[in-house]
């Protein structure tokens, strides 16, 4: 019996941070062992928003790249493949968008916070506004039975089914419905500035590239308790992000739990806790920043993974786009 098929991805933003490694690529690695993994590089859904700086592309999808080696994503068993060169994405995108209607977009709750996140106003490139069709795309071409999600991120999953199902009554059925997959013990993690997501655009991010003086550094000026002003002072855990942090990332819990414990009676300050928590990170980052860096020694190496899991990724899609035009009736030769 052959695997179920799994797609994850990220867009090529820039090289990716502790909140994607909390949230995905450490599943990941989990994954492919147990599924048949598609890692979706994102760029076209990148352009959606940065249109005009297409020429950062490719520097980001090399960052992205080395990342997911970095944690561990063998290329040997996941397929590592870059969305722009596969054209049965855009083809299918194209076919879906008669699918779905204006106020189905405009209802769905991701795009309409991320449109407001990015203060599009009534600016929105259409791009943007249509992206979750070509994530359905992306999901259905490669038939994948489960896609890791976060839980706001499951109005598109729900979007995509949709899409399945219109597609699969008015034609042929060809897909099969996709389940989400959202992880039960993660949530999202927030930046070092306490705001509830950690992104590049926000500036407040932990790379897994970061060195260990910078790692330091941003540890250090992490947001904590702002009424505690002196070591003997109680203070508070909720919302304290250096504590959040420590209950994701900390090995030793029962030593996590009494920290806590003293940090509330008082006595504990912030920067032994910080000093803590940056032992604990390094910990974690040293060994990916040390592979990160054996696998950019050569990029010839990195791009031969792209291209060759690239041409996997298109074979597959070649023969779904077939199955589509013929259930289409669009094969006329």
């Amino acid at each position: 019996m052959s695997k179920k098929i799994i797609l994850t991805g990220d867009r090529p933003t820039g090289p990716l941070h502790l909140g994607h490694y909390v949230g995905s690529l450490q599943n990941r690695v989990k994954l492919q062992n147990e599924y048949n993994q598609f890692v979706l590089i994102a760029d076209l859904q990148a352009l959606t928003d940065n249109a005009e700086h297409p020429e950062i592309l490719e520097k980001n999808i090399y960052e992205v790249t080395l990342d997911y080696l970095a944690v561990g994503i063998d290329p040997k068993i996941s397929t590592i493949f870059i969305q722009s060169q596969i054209p049965e994405l855009t083809e299918l995108t194209f076919y879906f968008l008669n699918l779905v209607t204006v106020p189905r977009l405009q209802r769905n709750p991701t795009v309409k916070n991320e449109i407001k996140q990015k203060n599009f106003g009534t600016g929105v490139p259409v791009g943007f506004f249509v992206y979750p069709i070509s994530q359905a795309a992306d999901i259905t071409l490669f038939k994948a039975n489960l896609v890791p999600v976060g839980a706001d991120q499951q109005p598109m999953i729900e979007q995509t089914n949709d899409i399945i199902r219109k597609f699969n009554k008015t034609y042929k059925e060809i897909f099969p419905i996709v389940e989400s997959l959202i992880p039960k013990d993660v949530g999202r993690l927030p930046g070092i500035d306490g705001k509830a997501k950690m992104s590049k655009s926000l500036g407040n991010a932990i790379y897994l590239s970061d060195d260990a003086d910078t790692v330091q550094k941003k540890v250090m000026s992490m947001f904590t308790d702002p009424n505690h002003l002196r070591v003997e002072d109680p203070g508070k855990i909720e919302g304290n992000t250096v504590f959040t942090y420590l209950d994701y990332f900390a090995p030793n819990k029962n030593e996590v739990n009494e920290m806590k414990e003293h940090y509330q009676r008082g006595g504990l300050g912030d920067v032994k806790v910080k000093k803590y928590l940056n032992e604990v990170l390094q910990e974690i980052l040293t060994p990916i920043r040390e592979r990160r860096k054996e696998f950019a020694k050569d990029k010839n190496e990195i791009k031969k993974i792209l291209i060759q899991g690239t041409q996997k990724a298109r074979d597959f899609a070649q023969k779904t786009i077939k199955e589509v035009r013929e259930s289409m009736k669009l094969n006329y030769f």
